[in-house]
């Protein structure tokens, strides 16, 4: 496949229209036709791009036969019935996290991307941060010595967070939370780095009364024997913060705001300088580009890699209930 991938897109929140933009200028896609229940939404994206067509109709996307590609980018609980229907088409499929919120249909989606073979991403922001890549090459290389642990840190002052004001499902524990929302995207960094994450003890406070999403969240997991420590908390008086870190022997790591990054050798921690593109939807969109035209690519989650985020995720969910 040589020519522009005809690309259809279904949900037009904060993701949607960022992913939008970037594919409108991408050489590699054609956006043919963009799709979301919210009139308000297709009017505005509308005279942003004359040239794109726009439906209040998500299904006529999935339908349609002279799309290669679809996008989707709608809440969680929609996400395995449109793919599918995508995947069965033929088209390959880029999907938000988390894959899905129910474990089995996000299992329907894997098993599904598996037997069609069809090529399928999930937005994990992390896959290609250049942050990722030096992690990545330093433990390649033994330059960490033995790894001994891995922490994840969250907090938000608010949830959802002011960008994502609109997104009401985000909100609530039936969809949303920042478990599913933002850890999924560190437990995808573990999964990719150390290993799958098996859980060993997880708490999950939710407020009482209502359906409000959680409060904090608190576990254990090992990664290929290695602990992996989470804490999560919103709602409180603290800035928002995102923290991963990989300790060694030798030396550490400390990921900080989705792309900054810092070593320590047990003393102090010191920026690391680095190199590259760091990663966005545009370079994402690049890969998912190569893989569709069967070529060689990396740095980018499949349906399988977003099953056993969602697993780590949803494990989080079952204590709760």
């Amino acid at each position: 496949m040589s020519k522009r991938i005809n690309l259809g897109i279904i949900g037009l929140g904060a993701m949607g229209t960022e992913l939008l933009e970037a594919a409108a200028s991408h050489g590699d896609f054609k956006v043919v036709l963009c799709a979301d229940v919210n009139e308000t939404a297709i009017a505005r994206e509308s005279r942003k791009y004359p040239d794109i067509d726009f439906t209040t109709e998500p299904g006529s996307v999935v339908a349609a036969e002279n799309l290669d590609a679809v996008y989707i980018a709608t809440p969680p609980r929609y996400h395995a019935a449109y793919a599918m229907e995508a995947m069965r088409g033929g088209k390959a499929v880029f999907c938000e996290k988390p894959l899905a919120v129910d474990l089995a249909e996000g299992e329907a989606m894997a098993d599904l991307a598996r037997t069609t073979g069809v090529v399928t991403a999930v937005n994990f922001a992390l896959a290609d941060r250049h942050a990722t890549l030096e992690i990545e090459r330093a433990l390649g290389a033994g330059e960490l010595g033995n790894v001994g642990g891995v922490e994840i840190r969250l907090t938000f002052p608010q949830w959802p967070r002011a960008f994502q004001a609109d997104a009401n499902w985000l909100s609530g524990r039936a969809e949303g939370g920042f478990v599913r929302e933002v850890f999924s995207h560190f437990a995808y960094l573990t999964d990719r780095l150390i290993g799958e994450l098996e859980p060993v003890f997880l708490s999950l406070d939710l407020p009482q009364g209502g359906e409000a999403s959680e409060s904090s969240a608190f576990g254990l997991f090992r990664a290929g024997g290695v602990p992996v420590l989470v804490s999560g908390q919103a709602g409180l008086a603290m800035p928002e913060s995102y923290e991963w870190v990989v300790a060694g022997s030798r030396y550490s790591y400390r990921l900080r705001n989705w792309g900054d990054l810092q070593i320590s050798d047990g003393k102090t921690w010191k920026d690391v300088p680095l190199r590259g593109e760091r990663g966005s939807e545009y370079t994402r969109l690049s890969a998912f580009a190569r893989a569709i035209r069967g070529e060689p690519q990396t740095n980018l989650a499949d349906f399988a890699a977003g099953l056993r985020v969602q697993r780590a995720v949803e494990a989080f969910h079952a204590k709760a209930d």
